[in-house]
């Protein structure tokens, strides 16, 4: 009998596909044909860098001829440098040091080696989903709250509920362990994985009733038993507030939902004022700290129960929360009774932070929208409490080697950027210097305090043309820019470089680190690698980004406001 014949499935490519795009460590292709028309940048020879194209790297090294092919492609270590040269037609061009290699070869799988069917793209986060504006949901029947807090509010008859998440984010490793929890109890994966640093402000004082404090508790249990609290996911603590707040439950006192329940029954109301400003300073302040079990890598999340109103300030605390980090949600339930409205300092709160509920009855109905919404640590990671307590610099490079049309494309990226984050003289202020051989400060933090003011403001700059002293631009965005910041701003600086610097950037950049700036540096056609490292914070890879093309640029936007939001999350509080 003949053995049965089996046909390997070749995956196709496109020629613009850079091997760095696909996360296998060995894989076979095909290639369309007329690849070389197309001028896919190639760098290196024989052994290339990862951001060139598969199909023209191998027609460069004579795998394929223009008429396409299979191609078997192999990833290798970085190298320190590529050279460029000119073979089968192909232009490939010269780099100084990437971080990944490959090398290809003919399209004939080896002997019993199967290759994948299907490649593993890799994926930029997207801006739709990675990059939320907001996390507050819309009430249907009011106006949108005001982007200080995040409202999660529980009725019966006026609130439409916060809708569950439509996608589930796939995580790299999943558990037989999980597959049974889940079976046996029906639990959403979020609420197993879901790894926050989770404080609850709950009201003790005297307005509330005994009736109503309990009911409380009832509803504080739930969610401890509904999040599955534990140390590789949600750690739990509590706060009750009246007069002064007082911590119950500390982020490190239990590390299983059975030993939160437990010590919230036995948790005695103090009464007094509902002041829960002062509640929101203490854990701004005090609670979410390395010392009471803060993590560090996890969002840090506080969710404030208020029954009536607060009759202290909210809105100033509530934001300089935010500015820590601490992403804020507001169950607000009743309004205030006749004994407790002479005592109310801000009597348009409920303005501010969207609907009440009708009744304390009706609040188990929010455990599972609660839950949900807080588990969401995607969105957390990128809400609006990270984009709006910066101070960003762009250090742009205006050097003759632009050119008028790519300096007006480096403009947008600018303006994309910018425009994700809220602008106020309160919250993120932007500030921008051009440099040559020469600086030029094009506008400082603060000269622009609303969002449209600032974007028409990018547009205007003017390119000026000239050498390229990228070093010098650092010391000088340091003088004339983060020399003014605030201190409660996160100093953010992002260099933009076609080319190698006349001058050194080591010293400059080692200088700007220390004086707590995070620096991004970004890097286009004839950028230097090791000089967009030296520029960078460490990790260089979450700091560090190079493209061949300026019209490339847009691409790493969402990549650079998500890593900007998830830094901002995992900064430590002592």
């Amino acid at each position: 009998t003949s053995k049965p014949v089996i046909s390997v499935i070749v995956p196709a490519i496109e020629c613009d596909v850079r091997a760095g795009k696909i996360n296998l460590p060995e894989f076979i292709v095909k290639c369309p044909s007329q690849c070389k028309e197309t001028k896919q940048q190639v760098y290196g020879t024989g052994v290339f860098a990862s951001i060139s194209s598969i199909c023209n790297a191998a027609i460069h090294s004579g795998v394929i001829t223009n008429t396409g092919g299979k191609v078997i492609v192999r990833k290798m270590a970085g190298q320190n440098i590529y050279k460029g040269s000119n073979a089968n037609g192909v232009r490939s061009l010269s780099l100084p040091k990437w971080r990944e290699s490959f090398v290809v070869s003919v399209g004939k799988p080896k002997k019993g080696v199967i290759y994948p069917s299907t490649l593993d793209y890799v994926k930029s986060p997207a801006v739709t989903t990675a990059l939320p504006m907001t996390i507050t949901p819309e009430p249907t029947t009011t106006t949108t709250p005001e982007p200080t807090t995040t409202t999660l509010a529980t009725t019966t008859t006026t609130t439409t509920p916060p809708p569950p998440p439509t996608t589930t984010k796939p995580r790299a490793a999943v558990h037989k362990v999980r597959d049974l929890i889940l079976s046996s109890k029906s639990m959403d994966p979020c609420m197993l994985y879901c790894k926050v640093d989770l404080a609850f402000l709950m009201d003790g004082s005297w307005s509330i009733g005994k009736r109503r404090f309990k009911i409380q508790k009832d509803f504080l249990s739930e969610v401890a038993q509904t999040i599955n609290v534990g140390v590789a996911g949600p750690m739990m603590g509590l706060i009750q507030y009246g007069d002064d707040p007082v911590t119950e439950i500390s982020l490190k006192s239990y590390s299983n939902s059975r030993e939160v329940k437990s010590a919230i029954e036995k948790i005695a109301q103090k009464g007094g004022l509902s002041n829960v400003g002062k509640a929101l300073s203490y854990i701004n302040k005090h609670y979410f700290s390395d010392v009471n079990g803060n993590r560090g890598g996890a969002p840090n999340v506080a969710v404030v129960l208020v029954d009536g109103w607060p009759t202290d300030k909210v809105e100033e605390a509530s934001r300089l929360a935010r500015e820590s980090g601490i992403n804020i949600f507001f169950v607000t339930i009743e309004g205030a009774d006749d004994n407790e409205k002479q005592n109310l300092v801000e009597t348009n709160f409920v303005d501010k932070v969207g609907v009440l509920s009708q009744s304390w009855f009706a609040l188990r109905k929010a455990v599972q929208p609660l839950v949900k919404r807080v588990c969401d640590t995607d969105r957390l990671v990128c809400s609006k409490t990270c984009l709006n307590a910066n101070d960003i610099a762009f250090v742009i490079d205006g050097s003759s080697s632009v050119g008028t049309g790519n300096f007006r494309t480096v403009l947008q990226f600018v303006a994309n950027i910018t425009r994700e984050f809220e602008i106020s003289d309160t919250d993120t202020r932007v500030g921008a210097v051009q440099y040559t051989y020469e600086q030029r400060l094009e506008f400082g933090f603060g000269q622009y305090n609303n969002k449209a003011e600032l974007l028409n403001a990018i547009k205007r700059i003017n390119y000026w043309s000239g050498g390229t002293s990228t070093g010098a631009a650092i010391t000088y965005a340091a003088e004339q820019l983060f020399s003014k910041s605030k201190p409660n701003k996160r100093k953010i600086m992002i260099v933009i470089t076609d080319g190698r610097s006349y001058d050194d950037v080591r010293a400059p950049a080692l200088a700007v680190h220390r004086q707590g700036v995070i620096a991004y540096s970004i890097g286009i056609a004839w950028a230097a690698q090791d000089e967009l490292e030296y520029i960078a914070t460490d990790p260089d890879k979450e700091h560090s980004f190079f493209v061949d093309e300026f019209d490339n640029l847009y691409k790493f936007v969402p990549k650079i406001i998500h890593n900007i939001c998830q830094e901002f999350n995992s900064q430590p509080r002592n």
